[in-house]
């Protein structure tokens, strides 16, 4: 397979970037999009050219640092019907011949490192600022001890699932990162555990979401229609219900 690449080059976030291409041969179907990356560095390398940096770890579709944007879509479609992580996009999802655009992740919060690489450590100050539930040293309970019922722990399973890969702020034309933000709030508003600061821990998540620079919902619904771990659009809801609520409250507390 003969592709054309269009790749995004940014010797460090202070410069300017700018598309560079390249031609790549010998490309097979069986190969990850990060498998023709290592290839085509392999090239440039050979040529005495700087290889394109990119991240990843994982390569299992667990972590989400491989994610860039593949011809406008966040983490890459190809022929895929369903969203996926780029490290977990395969070749044969495209055809002989393409031209294939790679650019990193472009938002305000996510400033440029170099490359494709970007950093995504105002996702973890989001979840620093209240993702967590606090209990005192030794007092936990068992995890089974507090029944939860069973709707309300599958809802808080499937934002849990949530990698914070940062494709649903890539994909919002408002660089929002409400999508990463109320999947971690409604994780924990669905369990037990999570309900003494529960009110607490929205405004200060919300209040660092902007405080970071991403951008304001408008429920456009793109974040979702991206994110490789499907979580649902409903969650934003969520957290609107709960931000609400929290104005109501002085200290932030349920009890």
């Amino acid at each position: 397979m003969k592709l054309t690449l269009k790749i995004w080059r940014q010797a460090r976030g202070a410069e300017q970037g700018k598309l560079v291409e390249y031609k790549i041969d010998n490309v097979s179907e069986d190969m990850s999009f990060l498998e023709m990356l290592d290839q085509l560095n392999e090239e440039l390398t050979d040529a005495g050219e700087e290889p394109v940096a990119f991240d990843s770890d994982c390569r299992e579709g667990i972590c989400g640092m491989c994610g860039v944007v593949i011809n406008g879509t966040a983490h890459g479609r190809g022929n895929s019907p369903v969203p996926t992580t780029t490290c977990q996009l395969h070749m044969r999802s495209f055809n002989d011949g393409d031209t294939v655009t790679i650019e990193p992740w472009k938002a305000k919060a996510f400033p440029v490192i170099k490359d494709l690489v970007v950093d995504r450590g105002a996702l973890d100050r989001i979840v620093q600022a209240g993702g967590f539930i606090s209990v005192n040293t030794g007092s936990a309970p068992d995890a089974h001890a507090t029944l939860a019922p069973k709707l309300q722990s599958d809802r808080a399973f499937d934002n849990a699932t949530c990698i914070g890969c940062g494709a649903c702020v890539a994909a919002c034309p408002n660089a929002s990162a409400m999508l990463f933000t109320s999947a971690k709030i409604t994780h924990l508003a669905n369990l037990p555990q999570g309900q003494p600061e529960r009110f607490l821990r929205v405004k200060n998540m919300v209040g660092q979401h902007d405080s970071e620079g991403f951008g304001n919902c408008t429920n456009i619904g793109e974040c979702a229609a991206v994110c490789p771990k499907g979580i649902p659009l409903e969650s934003i809801s969520t957290l609107n219900r709960d931000l609400v609520w929290s104005l109501f409250r002085k200290d932030g507390f349920t009890a």
